[in-house]
């Protein structure tokens, strides 16, 4: 039943009782009563009454199917015709009328036979049978077709029964059929335009340039066909009718009868359907079609902005490389002419880039659906352009301070070459006079008049100036052709005095004569003295004022007896910076010595003092080993006075390092501890026993400034080893002293790693049973899971996430590195645990297309994959090398 319900019912149409219809048995002609009623006609028909029930019902249906509800509504007028037939006839057409006529009856009119016996038998029947057949409407009897025009006017009646209607059966069929296939057309096509507008409607609109373009071209084909269907349509029903109104056309006297009336209404009405179902379609088609435009639009944006954006990363990348500033005037220039050949080599992706932008910017004008999605991406193209055009303009501002800075520094160099060569050339037997004195001091002092423009003689003034430049190298450079110029203008001081005095005498000259040996004058012995130079540590630079000279500068006599060779000058220079610096590490040392000592003895022994014990907080009871921490164990270290040795035999200080190696990893310990120190000192550092303390030692710090000296130590070997090494370029003990730097870098790394480590939160399982901290270190991270995948989410997660990673032998963590405030302290980072993977089941793609800063780690199969981005190519090979070394070594295991 349900079935049979949901069937669509269909009214009957002329193709599916053509042959009924042909037979023409019942006809409507088109006629209407007085009233407007519509009239249906029972020809003559001899085999009437063998006409199947199923036929003589369909028929009978479709008639009374056609004219208008209104007219239908007012009642059907049937003519019987069956003046040629007998009584028989009659009583049968009635009787399967009565039965079988779903119409609403007005009138019967029957026509009754001609001859007089069959006539007379027909009046006595329709007497007798009249409540037989069941009719609630009069049946009027007639003898001739002029009693039927007394009820109907002839213009409603065809020449058959007297009238003047014209009508054709064929013709009738013919436009029926039209009509109907016309209304079918009508709705297919309506169905056609639902579909194909569904259809578009669901559409889901592709990621990339190729699919939207075959999806708007295969919407764009479909959509032309329909309209070729739809004009088809529009014509069909133009000739239709034209077709019925043919008769008019042809003859102005013509009229349309109802019926034919009522089918030009028909299709009108059908027309004007079509037309309104092809303006909606095309209002819709226009929105769907702007779409799949401003989609191609945007795939297109997005491809070139892809494109762009990395030739823009790459110059990016090629301009952050530029991070040397030059050594001499020479290296420089070459670098301003690869900057220029850098800024000409960007021009043409600046362009597009800018174009692009403008190209989005017209994109959001124009209304684009797309415009959270476009604009972003104009926005970052404009900030990469300017940020390329402003670093272009910062590099060229530093290179041409560095060239500025360079060229006086060569000029000075220069000027103190020249001075030296002037000095050594100046013969001492023509000194001896009162003549050649004076020569020799007019040369000297026509040559210091040009010693302004070359004189770099204050150095904060000279810092000041090329700060932002200034790194370890050019300030060690600077400074020694700082000391370079003072020894220089201290050797023509001298000078000039002997001169001056020489000049000044009225004697005879004096033949020169060479010094005895034992008139010469001895070297001073070096002693043990705190040096008036210092090292500042400013992040990775190292800035030196103005340091000692060596004794044998300030011992030489540098009047007339022994000329000064260039070469001396600087090995005596390079000497001289070396014992600086062991100077500068013993005093250092032995003042550190002597802090420990402080406050070991000021401090941590005063807490067991019972004197004290009640001015010690509740909270510090019991506590002096997480408050110092191995400071102690440092001290005793540090007090077998080793490095003291080194200042005869500075050889022996990379010795001395390379020595104590094992037993540097002490300021580890010390630096894992430091959090939990700082923390209880924030907690009771406010209290009087520390206090009291700080006032029986004369300490103008408090304890806290103490206790950071072992992580200001552990820095500075590293700086005083750096420069011993910059010292000793290509001599013996230069491998010892390379090794002994990369032993305090790597003490400093594993203290510093083992700093992160401590602040991990979240993390389940136990840290050291991870095996061996390698790496740590931020980057940017993509994923990229097999298991729910979704492209559109991919496309949209454009911002990479922030992770800080932890590389152990047996695992790889990575971390969220978060910053909180601690009671009003500076921030303090912590890093929260995220995820995990196990280094036996990693795979690593070291190489990762359009950015080399960037590798893979996948896992389980390429399931999950982890794109991680390094801030440069050598931190990603560094860690790529970690990670191939722990791989090589689980597999060497295996085997």
């Amino acid at each position: 039943t349900d079935e049979i319900m949901q069937q669509e019912i269909r009214p009957l149409v002329a193709v599916d009782i053509i042959e009924q219809l042909h037979r023409q048995f019942a006809i409507l002609s088109g006629g209407r009563g007085k009233d407007g009623a519509p009239i249906i006609t029972f020809p003559e028909f001899a085999g009437f009454s063998d006409i199947p029930d199923e036929d003589f019902l369909n028929v009978v249906t479709y008639l009374t199917s056609i004219p208008s509800l209104e007219a239908a509504s007012i009642g059907f007028i049937i003519i019987i015709d069956r003046r040629r037939d007998k009584w028989s006839a009659v009583k049968a057409s009635l009787t399967r009328i009565a039965g079988a006529f779903p119409g609403n009856l007005q009138l019967v009119f029957v026509l009754r036979p001609s001859r007089f016996i069959q006539r007379t038998i027909a009046d006595i029947g329709i007497k007798l049978y009249r409540d037989d057949f069941k009719m609630k409407v009069p049946i009027i009897m007639l003898n001739s077709v002029s009693d039927l025009h007394g009820y109907i006017d002839k213009s409603q009646l065809t020449r058959e029964l007297g009238g003047t209607l014209e009508y054709g059966h064929s013709q009738w069929i013919h436009h029926r059929t039209a009509i109907e296939n016309f209304a079918m057309t009508v709705k297919t096509t309506a169905q056609m335009l639902q579909t194909f507008g569904t259809d578009l409607a669901e559409t889901e609109l592709p990621n990339d340039v190729q699919c939207t373009e075959e999806l708007l071209s295969a919407h764009t084909d479909h959509h032309s066909k329909l309209k070729d269907e739809l004009k088809l349509a529009v014509k069909q029903g133009a000739t239709l009718l034209t077709c019925i109104r043919e008769p008019v056309t042809r003859s102005a006297n013509s009229k349309l009868s109802p019926d034919e009336l009522e089918n030009v209404a028909t299709v009108e009405r059908l027309l004007a359907q079509l037309d309104e179902t092809e303006k909606a379609f095309d209002q819709f088609w226009t929105k769907h079609h702007l779409k799949l435009e401003q989609c191609l639009q945007l795939r297109h944006f997005e491809h070139d902005f892809r494109e762009v954006k990395l030739t823009l990363d790459n110059l990016m990348e090629a301009q952050a490389g530029f991070a040397d500033i030059g050594d001499s005037v020479t290296r420089v220039e070459h670098l301003l002419r690869e900057q220029k050949q850098l800024e000409e080599k960007g021009q043409e992706p600046l362009e597009k880039a800018q174009s692009l932008a403008l190209h989005g910017e017209q994109l959001i004008q124009n209304n684009h659906y797309a415009v959270d999605s476009i604009r972003p991406k104009c926005v970052e193209l404009r900030r990469i352009c300017d940020d390329f055009t402003n670093e272009t303009k910062k590099k060229y501002d530093i290179l041409g301070k560095s060239l500025e800075l360079h060229k006086q520094l060569d000029k000075a160099s220069q000027w103190c070459e020249a001075g030296i060569y002037l000095l050594a050339s100046q013969a001492v037997d023509k000194c001896q006079s009162q003549e050649g004195a004076e020569t020799a001091l007019v040369e000297i002092e026509k040559f210091l008049l040009t010693a302004k423009e070359h004189q770099l003689s204050n150095p904060k003034e000279f810092y000041n100036q090329f700060d932002m430049i200034l790194t370890s190298e050019i300030k060690a450079n600077a400074q020694r052709i700082l000391q370079k110029l003072e020894d220089v203008q201290e050797m023509f001081d001298k000078r000039q005095v002997s001169l001056k005095k020489l000049a000044a005498k009225q004697t005879r000259p004096v033949q020169p004569v060479a010094p005895h040996p034992e008139s010469s004058p001895k070297r001073a012995s070096p002693k043990i003295t705190r040096p008036a130079g210092r090292i500042f540590k400013s992040r990775s630079t190292v800035l030196f004022d103005k340091p000692n000279r060596h004794p044998s500068f300030q011992n030489h006599n540098f009047g007339l007896s022994l000329p000064l060779q260039s070469g001396g000058l600087c090995n005596s220079l390079v000497r001289s910076y070396s014992d600086h610096i062991i100077n500068e590490l013993i005093e250092t040392e032995r003042v550190y010595v002597e802090e420990l000592q402080s406050i070991i003895e000021g401090y941590a022994s005063e807490m067991d003092n019972p004197n004290l014990v009640h001015l010690i907080p509740s909270a510090l009871q019991n506590k002096k080993e997480i408050l110092f921490g191995n400071l102690p164990e440092i001290y005793e270290f540090h007090n077998r006075h080793e490095i003291e040795n080194c200042i005869e035999n500075p050889d022996l200080l990379a010795r001395c390092f390379l020595k104590r190696k094992e037993d540097l990893q002490i300021y580890e310990k010390y630096c894992q501890n430091k959090p939990r120190s700082e923390a209880l000192w924030r907690q009771c550092g406010d209290s009087i026993f520390f206090q009291e303390c700080q006032r029986k030692l004369d300490h103008k710090l408090s304890l806290d400034a103490y206790l950071l000296k072992p992580v200001q130590r552990i820095t500075k070997y590293q700086l005083l080893l750096k420069e011993m090494l910059k010292c000793s370029k290509n001599s013996e003990g230069t491998a010892e002293l390379e090794e002994a730097l990369a032993t305090v870098l790597d003490i400093i790394k594993s203290v510093n790693d083992s700093m992160h480590q401590i602040a991990i939160t979240g993390y389940e399982g136990d840290v050291s049973e991870l095996g061996k901290l390698l790496m740590q270190g931020s980057f940017n991270v993509w994923t990229d899971h097999k298991k729910g995948h979704n492209k559109v989410k991919d496309l949209a997660r454009f911002k990479p996430m922030q992770r800080h990673l932890f590389l152990y032998t047996k695992m790889l963590l990575f971390c969220k590195k978060r910053e909180e405030n601690t009671d009003g302290h500076e921030k303090t980072a912590s890093y929260s645990f995220k995820n995990s993977l196990k280094m036996s089941t990693v795979g690593i793609t070291e190489n990762v297309k359009g950015d080399n800063k960037k590798f893979e780690i996948w896992y389980n199969g390429r399931e999950e994959v982890y794109i991680i981005q390094a801030s440069s190519v050598e931190l990603k090979n560094t860690w790529i090398s970690e990670i191939r070394k722990v791989l090589t070594g689980q597999l060497e295991a295996c085997r």
